[in-house]
């Protein structure tokens, strides 16, 4: 058994992680209606073009590579939820959102879970 672990740790990690990120988003979306009525900013990092091809209503896209230039945008006084792909850049921007004065901020992990 102690082999195994020896072994397979990295990977065992790895599952940890992808079953904390899908956890944690699924706590965003249950918290979903209580931002909105305090009126969320929903922030979708992907490109413009990942954007165009689909989105969630109500979403503003600002790709990861602009957010720190257009933070102007984006009002620090409300919630923020931010989405993309599967969570990875989203999980980018809310760290930077919060280096840069955001308090209360949200990763929903895919842009899907706000429909």
């Amino acid at each position: 058994m102690q082999q195994f672990f020896k072994e397979y740790w990295p990977l065992m990690a790895l599952a940890v992680w992808f079953a904390y990120k899908w956890w944690r988003a699924k706590q965003v979306v249950a918290m979903l209606p209580a931002l909105k009525s305090e009126g969320a900013t929903l922030i979708d990092v992907r490109s413009v073009g990942e954007f165009a091809n689909a989105s969630a209503p109500g979403t503003l896209n600002i790709p990861l590579s602009e957010l720190s230039s257009r933070l102007h945008q984006i009002p620090k006084d409300k919630p923020v939820v931010v989405c993309c792909a599967s969570g990875s850049r989203s999980g980018m921007a809310k760290l930077l959102l919060l280096k840069n004065g955001y308090r209360n901020v949200h990763n929903i992990g895919n842009w899907g879970n706000l429909a």
